[in-house]
């Protein structure tokens, strides 16, 4: 890397940052380049402190300008991705793990707007949270709501959504409320807002601090005949080769693990009646079951939203689920069968818009990277407006079609070295190579692995060029892993740092590295150049 392109590089970055953040370009350089006599006083600059600018925030490859809400947040909460969460309660796994209020603290620290709360009858009248017909721990309801309290907008003034799996009794449904109105006060939304326009969600700004109640909702028995009619025949003409999921997702638990399985009549499931004082608290977010897209279209209202299994909303987007959730809400949850507590890749359901796309918090990879990076952005609010391709307008959007606009994204990424690699347990010499990702719609998602360097976690140098093209760069999320290379086709996670491309700065920049659980492994990072047209 030639020395005077490294100087020209900076020399550009600092007259930048100078203007935004105000003062000349020798008071900028001072605080940066100039460490204590003698080098202050003959205004040279050394490579320590070259180097302290380049890991300084100013050349983060993530713009700084992102850190803090920037977004319009005055769009309708279908028009945002937000922050959600599948079982928040469990530590671990499905079958045997452990439900714990900490669960709960770690995911609105995270930024997660949207909770999962899953309620059965408990002894003594008091509603308890655990995952049903399993073996997990149990907690006490109320625990959770005052967890809820304390910590809802600690990192966030957004709403936040409680979606509740209830399959309390109504005795019971009544103890929730009562511990929802009482210990939430004046953060639960209880009546809908007056300014708003009939057929509008509200916005996230409209509902600052406040917390929604995500349940079944009791309606007037008004259906004729005609209606159900059209509700039976819209559902085949839709999509005549989905399976009839339960929108319950412990009954899927149930069916798959812990049912004999015996040939005769199907036992009918004793449903559950929705208590008048918990249905009364359902006020913009009423769950209904997705029949299809003409019945939604047709009948669907404005506050009412779906829940479904990844594969069920797989299917669906192959058909037209952007228009659908260009309207509505749509939350999607993992399969029944992950005991484990495993998650899918969360970016092909933002693909199509869908704004709930729910994840189990506590399981760490690639899955839950590119949530951090996604609501990374927006200052780690937990709501990030939909890109334009997602929202209404008179054009359509297909992600899986290849050909977006006629003129691509070039990406250039040149993977220059690395700093300060966290060896592994046993501190036997480190083999780092890095493997770039881009994670969008199905043609833009590629990967490509600089060489590998042998022996050297200090300062492993690759010098590797990466060229991409891009056909709806506003989608992608841009992921740098090191791994160490540990036999001919095996490698091992190192750190990582995921992003949107659309808050990737150009030039050169450092890329400061993660581990599993998404903390800083400070100092190490990446060296970096990026150039995008």
């Amino acid at each position: 890397m030639e020395p005077v392109v490294i100087f020209a590089g900076f020399q550009t970055s600092c007259l930048k940052v100078t203007r935004e953040v105000g003062g000349g370009v020798t008071q900028f350089i001072v605080r940066f380049l100039f460490p204590p006599l003698p080098a202050r006083e003959n205004r040279s600059m050394t490579f320590e402190g070259f180097l302290r600018y380049m890991e300084s925030k100013v050349c983060c490859v993530f713009n700084q300008a992102h850190t803090s809400v920037y977004q319009d947040m005055d769009q309708p909460l279908t028009s945002y991705f937000i922050s959600s969460s599948h079982n928040t309660y469990l530590t671990g796994d499905q079958l045997i793990g452990k439900s714990h209020l900490d669960a709960y603290v770690w995911a609105l620290r995270k930024g997660c707007r949207c909770l999962e709360i899953d309620t059965w009858d408990g002894p003594d009248m008091e509603p308890i949270v655990y995952h049903g017909y399993t073996l997990t721990t149990k907690i006490l309801f109320k625990d959770v709501i005052t967890t809820v309290a304390q910590h809802a907008f600690e990192v966030s003034p957004y709403p936040v959504i409680l979606s509740l799996e209830n399959h309390c009794s109504q005795q019971q449904q009544e103890v929730m409320a009562q511990y929802l109105v009482s210990i939430l006060g004046d953060m639960l939304l209880t009546a809908p807002l007056d300014h708003l326009a009939g057929g509008e969600l509200p916005s996230p700004n409209d509902l600052k601090c406040k917390i929604l109640i995500k349940n079944k909702k009791k309606k007037p028995r008004i259906k004729t005949e005609q209606a159900t009619e059209e509700s039976a025949d819209e559902g085949e003409e839709d999509y005549d080769d989905l399976e009839d999921e339960e929108d319950d997702e412990d009954h899927q638990t149930k069916t798959k693990f812990w049912s004999p399985r015996k040939a005769g009549p199907k036992k009918e499931e004793k449903k559950v009646v929705i208590a008048e004082a918990l249905s009364d608290l359902v006020i913009y977010t009423r769950s209904v079951k997705f029949i299809g897209f003409s019945h939604s279209r047709d009948h669907q209202s404005h506050f009412e939203n779906t829940s479904m299994a990844e594969k069920k909303a797989r299917k669906l987007a192959r058909l037209n689920f952007v228009q659908h959730n260009q309207r509505f809400l749509t939350r999607i949850y993992p399969a029944g069968s992950r005991m484990s507590s495993s998650n899918y890749n969360p970016q092909e359901f933002w693909n199509v818009g869908s704004q709930l796309v729910a994840l189990n918090f506590q399981s760490l990879g690639l899955p839950m990277d590119l949530n951090d990076g996604r609501f990374q952005d927006n200052g780690g609010c937990g709501y990030v407006l939909k890109p334009a391709v997602l929202l209404p307008s008179d054009r359509s959007f297909d992600p899986i079609c290849s050909r977006h606009r006629l003129k691509p994204t070039h990406l250039l990424l040149k993977v220059i070295s690395g700093s300060n690699l966290p060896v592994s347990r046993s501190n036997k010499g480190l083999d780092p190579f890095v493997r770039v990702e881009i994670h969008g719609i199905p043609s833009d998602s590629r990967k490509k692995n600089t060489q590998t360097v042998k022996n050297n976690s200090l300062s492993p140098h690759w010098d590797s060029d990466m060229n991409f093209i891009i056909s709806v760069p506003e989608l992608c999320l841009i992921r740098f892993c090191v791994r160490d290379q540990t036999g001919l086709l095996s490698s091992e996670f190192v750190g990582q740092y995921t992003l949107p491309f659309t808050s990737m700065m150009k030039g050169y920049r450092w890329v400061p590295l993660r581990s599993r659980d998404g903390c800083s492994l400070d100092p190490a990072s990446l060296f970096i150049f990026v150039w995008y047209s």
